[in-house]
């Protein structure tokens, strides 16, 4: 715990230039479980200088070699893969089973799905014109990631930076610093040189509009809240930075009446409450054909009132509480701002389950009568909220699902294949979920509109971390 206080530059754990620092509490039990410092511009400086020099010699480094220290970098990961777990159960209060299985997977899956993409990664090309083509690293990286899958979106930013010979800083969210200190860890067991690999924590504020107003770092990748990413671009833009942004969502989950409806909307109120909620592509809009409605209100009542909540520490797959006092804060907000809109509530509503008193526990709420004119129905809440809207047929369910500002995700159910491609090509979004399809490691994961831009995963989540020079004339 000691490390929380310090920050990983140029291959050695140092003391920060700044002293403030800042209570890292479990949302379980409110328990202070460690002092986590927040750096400064300074520290940000020296992190990049570190990088600056640390890129001149590992932009060169040959494939193979690059390969090796992935692979070594994955038997390690394999190795602490219970301490990544615990890390995250600890810090973001995620059900251990789930911690293990979804959370701290990521760190393997996305390792193994890199190291296969890079096997197969051109660096030089011959084109038809006879030039040739060269893929090389974009530079010094800054990547700021959030605290709802703390290691997932550390291993989608800073394993592609390693794989293609670029340096990196990361600012992981100060609210979820164990993980990361346990990941550093790991990079540095691995032998990675010093300086490829940096860590400052600190707020949004400070470390992370330096990072992206400093004029060194070549590229900024930031995953979190639409109005983070869009100050991260206005910072960035003073340094024509490359910028790659995964923001929030607001999916639509489209049920047609031939769905399996049992089944269907059992996992559909499953994956929405799944992470209590905390996940930007949860299906928290669900659409219903109208001559289906009546019953997929009885099965989704029933469905949240069976999803059980209770002790991260203990194995099983209930949910846990939200991450901290200003997400539940938010949550009870916008459950009683949609009362007050006149949305019914089907199940759920304000307050703590029943002997969950201490923590930041929720109930699982479900909304109906809902109208997608309203903020529960637009707005991204980030807890276990769902909202269920009929339509009448195909061209209005699109209508509707389309009707948003964001466009990272959907679902769609319904027995009829074609009718699922059908509906899938006119959805603008980066990712169509069809009758439970999940998402796999090396898939490339990003959203249209306010949801982002750039992929993250497999070849295309390497691309994003190079720039691409044409040779003339040899």
């Amino acid at each position: 715990m000691e490390k929380l206080k310090k920050f990983f530059i140029n291959g050695t754990w140092v003391n920060p230039r700044s002293d403030e620092t800042m209570a890292v509490i479990s949302p379980s039990d409110l328990r202070q479980i460690g002092t986590v410092s927040l750096g400064n511009e300074q520290d940000v400086n020296d992190a990049v200088q570190s990088a600056k020099k640390a890129f001149t010699s590992f932009s060169k480094t040959k494939k193979k070699e690059r390969i090796d220290l992935l692979k070594d970098l994955k038997r390690i990961t394999e190795r602490r893969f219970e301490d990544l777990a615990q890390a995250m159960r600890e810090e973001m209060g995620a059900p251990i089973s789930m911690a293990r299985s979804a959370q701290a997977d990521a760190a393997v899956g996305h390792l193994e799905s890199f190291i296969g993409a890079l096997a197969e990664l051109k660096e030089r090309t011959l084109l038809d014109s006879g030039d040739i083509l060269l893929k090389e690293p974009v530079g010094i990286c800054g990547l700021i990631t959030p605290w709802n899958w703390p290691v997932n979106q550390i291993a989608l930013k800073v394993i592609p930076a390693l794989a293609t010979g670029c340096t990196c800083i990361l600012k992981p969210s100060e609210y979820t610093p164990l993980s990361a200190m346990v990941y550093t860890e790991i990079i540095e067991e691995a032998g990675y040189p010093a300086g490829v690999f940096n860590l400052v924590n600190g707020v949004g504020d400070t470390v992370g509009r330096a990072m992206s107003k400093h004029p060194e770092i070549d590229m900024m990748s930031f995953t979190g809240s639409t109005r983070a990413g869009i100050m991260v671009t206005k910072d960035s833009s003073e340094t024509i930075k490359r910028v790659t942004l995964e923001l929030g969502g607001k999916s639509p989950n489209i049920v047609f009446s031939d769905a399996n409806l049992e089944r269907d909307i059992k996992y559909s109120i499953n994956e929405c409450m799944f992470n209590t909620g905390q996940s930007c592509d949860a299906p928290t809009r669900l659409l219903v054909e109208h001559s289906c409605y009546e019953e997929v209100l009885k099965i989704a009542k029933k469905s949240a009132e069976e999803i059980l909540i209770g002790d991260p520490t203990k194995e099983g797959d209930h949910i846990g509480p939200l991450f901290d006092k200003i997400q539940f804060d938010r949550v009870q907000n916008m459950i009683d701002l949609g009362i007050k809109e006149g949305a019914s509530v089907l199940t759920g509503g304000l307050g703590k389950p029943h002997g969950l008193e201490k923590g930041w526990f929720v109930k699982p709420t479900i909304f109906y009568n809902v109208r997608n004119t309203m903020r529960i129905a637009r707005e991204e809440i980030f807890g276990p909220v769902l909202v269920i809207m009929p339509f009448k047929n195909e061209q209005e369910a699109i209508s509707i699902a389309n009707d948003s500002p964001y466009g990272l995700a959907a679902y769609v159910q319904t027995s009829d294949i074609k009718k699922a491609e059908r509906v899938s090509s006119q959805l603008r979004v980066g990712a169509v979920h069809i009758n439970g399809g999940g998402y796999n490691y090396g898939t490339p994961f990003g959203g249209y509109k306010q949801s982002g831009n750039g992929r993250e995963g497999g070849l295309m989540g390497l691309e994003d971390y190079l720039e691409t020079k044409s040779l003339h004339g040899l």
